[in-house]
């Protein structure tokens, strides 16, 4: 049976998240992103500091790089793989049970042709993650832009690594939602309204 399920994408800093649990509380609806890691855990026995570390994002460094992030086993596959295996279980099961909203992970690429998909993206100037970085998480000993830039680079990579499609890429979602002007109610009001 399909369900409406809503997928966010984002770029580090934009409020997806919150977006994305507040616009699943007004419509009474699951949000999973944290907890995705807690059933990915169960699934797979993997830590879940490993899961949020490597569950969105390629390791420091090039693409080519994260390709050779883990020794591969004579299986062909990696942790990452196994990881990346674990959590497309995961979303394929939640998405089963009924409408919900699911935050990153892939579950864009995951999910399609299987659900009635909203595919949403979810950016911000870089000044404005700046500021919400800073106001959201504190001080950092990295400086805020550098710590988005890389956030970003490293979940691009993830993206292409695992889809083959790039991350951002407006032709890859329904509707693209640029937090730092509309602000984080009125991206909620939005979504819920075209749910």
């Amino acid at each position: 049976m399909s369900h409406r399920i809503i997928t966010i994408s984002r770029e580090f800093g934009s409020g997806g998240r919150t977006i994305g649990k507040e616009a699943a509380e007004k419509l009474g609806i699951p949000c999973y992103d944290q907890e995705l890691i807690e059933k990915i855990a169960e699934d797979s026995g993997l830590n879940k500091d490993f899961i949020r570390e490597k569950g969105e994002y390629a390791p420091r460094g090039s693409l080519f790089a994260s390709s050779f992030f883990y020794d591969r086993s004579y299986t062909g596959f990696n942790v990452q793989d196994l990881l990346w295996q674990s959590q497309r279980k995961v979303i394929l099961d939640l998405a089963e049970k009924g409408g919900c909203v699911i935050v990153g992970r892939c579950a864009d690429y995951i999910l399609q042709g299987k659900h009635d998909l909203l595919k949403v993206f979810v950016y911000a100037s870089m000044e404005k993650r700046e500021e919400r970085i800073l106001k959201v998480y504190g001080e950092n000993e990295e400086a805020p832009r550098k710590r988005l830039e890389d956030k970003d680079k490293r979940r691009r990579a993830y993206y292409r690594l695992y889809t083959d499609m790039e991350w951002g890429q407006v032709q890859n979602y329904d509707i693209a939602l640029n937090s730092g002007e509309l602000g984080i109610e009125k991206c909620v009001d939005i979504l819920t309204m075209l749910y």
